[in-house]
């Protein structure tokens, strides 16, 4: 997991790709987002505005075939963190949605605050651990070279 504390460090990281630049567009559009809607910028990027209360996440998700970024606007929100081969396998991937679960210990923990990008590679899998108040930006970025069976 990778934590960046602003916007602009995001920026200064990750500039040159395209699928990052099409993150910084996606985030451009947040004053049109409405909550739970999601959308799409090309085939490398979905994305979706998170606002309200969030309940724990009973599990850990991992996702093998994107890097889930998940940009804090407002409120806060504990995140626990593993590395996946520190954790057993609850269910089984799923090619539909991209999510396999996992059960275990966290071997790290971080509060994220407004302004803070936490970006999930598939490396990782991680667990909220819920929020009465949040909103957040949730970007899922395909990894290279991945591909869809039905493209």
């Amino acid at each position: 997991m990778i934590i960046l504390n602003s916007l602009e460090e995001f920026r200064q990281r990750y500039h040159s790709a395209k699928k990052w630049q099409r993150c910084l567009e996606a985030i451009a559009n947040l004053p049109k987002l409405k909550p739970g809607v999601c959308h799409s910028i090309g085939d490398s990027l979905v994305y979706r505005l998170v606002d309200g209360a969030s309940a724990a996440a009973a599990c850990f998700t991992g996702t093998r075939r994107y890097v889930e970024i998940h940009y804090y606007l407002s409120g806060s929100e504990s995140v626990a963190y593993a590395a996946k081969r520190e954790l057993a396998r609850a269910s089984h991937y799923s090619d539909e949605t991209d999510r396999e679960t996992f059960s275990g210990e966290a071997s790290a923990r971080h509060t994220a605050s407004p302004g803070q990008l936490l970006i999930f590679d598939n490396e990782y899998a991680y667990q909220p651990l819920g929020s009465d108040q949040l909103r957040k930006m949730v970007l899922m970025v395909t990894i290279e070279g991945a591909t869809f069976h039905n493209k």
